[in-house]
């Protein structure tokens, strides 16, 4: 069992995420069961609904999904180079410009959630056989510092305010 991140673990930025998960779960099952969740919210969503915005300025299904999945690649990044002890200090991205430097809705959307099956099952693997030392790695990403284990925490309640949101603003398995 991963211990909950202490505070000062993470940026005050990324708080709501980090509050989201349960404290006393176990952080790879949760990270484990997340894609199936969403593809089982999302099975009832034509894959042309799924192109809709639902508002001027939001996104669509497909391209939440599509920031879902750029938001796991750059997150376990930041998680990898850390465990591994890289101390180089780490970008941050600003999500609108990579939503909006692509078509998210030309994919369909059993590929989108299947690509985020596909990377959250090989960061769960990557992840899980990290010692506690590695797991407790602090190192710097978008100017603040922050741990391995945040970034697990991090990328669970990322996902879980993105149910909510697609539940909440999208009506998506309500």
């Amino acid at each position: 069992m991963i211990a909950f991140p202490k505070d000062d673990e993470y940026s005050p930025f990324y708080a709501g995420y980090v509050k989201r998960v349960p404290e006393s779960g176990d952080i790879f099952e949760i990270l484990a069961g997340q894609p199936s969740a969403l593809g089982s919210m999302l099975k009832s969503v034509a894959d042309e609904q799924a192109n809709v915005h639902p508002a001027v300025g939001e996104w669509s299904i497909k391209e939440v999904l599509g920031h879902v999945c750029d938001t796991e690649r750059i997150f376990a990044y930041r998680a990898l180079r850390i465990a591994r002890g890289d101390t180089t200090a780490l970008a941050g991205f600003e999500q609108n410009v990579y939503v909006n430097g692509t078509d998210f809705n030309k994919c369909s959307l059993p590929d989108l959630i299947d690509e985020f099956s596909a990377q959250r099952q090989a960061n769960v693997l990557c992840f899980k056989p990290l010692t506690e030392a590695e797991i407790a790695r602090v190192g710097t990403a978008s100017e603040a510092a922050v741990s391995v284990r945040a970034l697990l925490f991090i990328l669970a309640g990322h996902v879980m305010h993105h149910i909510e949101s697609l539940k909440m603003d999208y009506n998506v398995g309500a």
